[in-house]
């Protein structure tokens, strides 16, 4: 059975500060709300292209804080104005979840969801519709959450991986065994080399009704607005609502709550290529590689002598680096930023932390 696309449905998380790809990306504007790459869209213009083709736009949603929703209604005009959810402060993507399944029930009873990040890359669009496709076939016939997961390049321990289990009727289909959370790099390569591990990419799949059930279990303190108070509450009531509940809910994230917390949980090893963008090792590593397996990220860079480097520099501006090896060189107006690759992502936060404390949230 083929679900028609009106009861198809999207929510895009884009409420994150991108701390972990600063200097580039910083509070008042992050990440998912620039044109990283220099290639005309933002990270949240890309998810919203990427959806396009399965889901109509009145149906798909943004999860955002409150502070950047103009950031939403100013990059993606195409989106109905209501369907920016702007969270009043945050509190991780599992409440955002639930704000928004609340709202999509009551449109459509039988909606078929996909959760996904704005800020990740996918390769092979082809192979990516194909795979959301089967699993919105799968949810819309089964009460179940999928997690979509895709074969691990390198022993990554920035990311989560995902055991599969037993194979289902359908072809690439597991049950999850077990769940992980960014773990050390060792353990990273016992997965990988085990074959039975895959990332977690980020992507969540479900029906609506079950999505809201396993959400009452994991969040009670989300049931009223998950079950609201009347179903005719209005979008005016329902703001409100959130604007003086909002901070009450458990601070948990999506990826948490349905891979450790629920039940009935299936992995999709999916066929696209993947990559989250949200560090600078993990944008290094799904970038084209130039000579000395360096990295240019939409900048002009003179590299001698170098080897192992990413650099990102702002328009109008040249770099001239010799002699640096396993380096980050992110320049930006106010701040430059020059640390080793390695395990940067502990560095950026603890550099992010130390400028803000000594030179205020500009440089933040």
């Amino acid at each position: 059975m083929t679900i028609g696309k009106d009861t198809h449905f999207c929510v895009i998380l884009a409420g994150g500060k991108g701390r972990r790809l600063w200097p580039s990306s910083r509070e008042a504007r992050p990440k998912q709300f620039i044109d990283f790459f220099g290639i005309g869209r933002t990270q949240l213009q890309q998810a919203f292209d990427r959806m396009r083709g399965i889901v109509p736009d009145e149906n798909i949603f943004v999860c955002t804080q409150a502070e950047y929703a103009h950031w939403v209604w100013e990059q993606l005009p195409e989106l109905p104005h209501d369907n920016v959810l702007a969270e009043p402060v945050a509190r991780n993507t599992a409440p955002s979840v639930a704000w928004a399944a609340y709202r999509i029930s009551h449109i459509c009873p039988e909606a078929r969801i996909i959760i996904l990040p704005s800020d990740q890359a996918v390769f092979g669009d082809e192979l990516f519709l194909r795979d959301v496709r089967e699993c919105f076939d799968f949810v819309a016939q089964s009460d179940c959450l999928i997690a979509m997961g895709v074969r691990p390049t390198r022993d990554e321990p920035g990311y989560g991986y995902i055991q599969m289990g037993d194979l289902t009727r359908v072809t690439n289909l597991f049950s999850v065994k077990s769940f992980t959370e960014k773990p050390e790099r060792a353990f990273a390569r016992m997965f990988v080399d085990s074959g039975e591990f895959l990332w977690n990419t980020g992507i969540f799949m479900s029906n609506v009704g079950y999505l809201v059930k396993s959400l009452r279990s994991m969040l009670p303190a989300v049931l009223r607005i998950i079950d609201g108070e009347g179903v005719s509450i209005s979008l005016d009531e329902e703001r409100r609502y959130v604007e003086e509940n909002f901070s009450k809910f458990p601070n948990l994230s999506i990826d948490n709550g349905i891979l450790e917390l629920s039940d009935n949980v299936y992995v999709m090893r999916c066929s696209f290529g993947w990559a989250d963008m949200g560090t600078w090792h993990s944008v290094y590593e799904s970038m084209s590689h130039a000579a000395g397996d360096n990295v240019t990220v939409d900048s002009v860079v003179v590299a001698e002598d170098c080897r192992n480097n990413i650099f990102k520099l702002p328009k109008g501006k040249i770099a001239v680096v010799n002699g640096l090896d396993g380096y980050i060189v992110a320049d930006t107006e106010n701040v430059l930023l020059i640390c080793k690759k390695s395990d940067s992502s502990a560095l950026v936060k603890k550099y992010v932390n130390e400028v803000g404390m000594r030179y205020g949230d500009d440089y933040v």
